[in-house]
């Protein structure tokens, strides 16, 4: 039989992210994030964490991901009324892996960089964000902004042959 595991079941794919996300230390360092910020944790669909709760500022979202543990700023109910937030975020922790975990941040920022230098936005433009599903994560699609101009093109010079 193919299709989806059994509720409660993770997937192959599941497994390998939850897997390597534990030996990378982003989810170590995700839970250890939840810890400092006493952000209360709660088993997840396909072995994600999530926070409820999470007070600091910063980052500015309303929901991030570090590894598998995913924070966010509300509480339970708002988690679950947004299932595509949900899967938003789990193409993250799934991005966390792909990257070999820590490495994931500066990547993200210097993405993030680029997209507000391209738009002034940090997610409309973000590879990261665009791969999660902008919408979905809150995101708009903005146009670029011309950062350069182009030299006017110089006519040739072509004499008779």
């Amino acid at each position: 039989m193919t299709g989806s595991p059994a509720p409660g079941r993770l997937s192959t794919g599941e497994r390998v992210r939850q897997l390597a996300n534990l030996l990378n230390l982003s989810t170590p360092a995700g839970l250890l994030l939840a810890a400092a910020t006493r952000t209360e944790l709660q088993q997840g669909p396909g072995g994600l964490l999530l926070g409820t709760g999470y007070k600091p500022t910063l980052p500015l979202a309303g929901a991030f991901t570090v590894g598998n543990v995913i924070l966010y700023r509300g509480e339970r109910a708002f988690i679950d009324a947004r299932p595509a937030l949900l899967a938003h975020e789990g193409a993250h922790s799934t991005q966390y892996a792909l990257c070999l975990g820590l490495p994931f941040l500066p990547l993200y920022a210097a993405c993030a960089l680029f997209s507000l230098w391209r738009t002034g936005d940090p997610g409309s433009r973000n590879f990261f964000e665009r791969r999660a599903g902008l919408l979905a994560g809150g995101y708009r699609e903005l146009p670029t902004q011309a950062r350069f101009r182009r030299r006017p093109s110089t006519p040739s010079i072509q004499g008779d042959i």
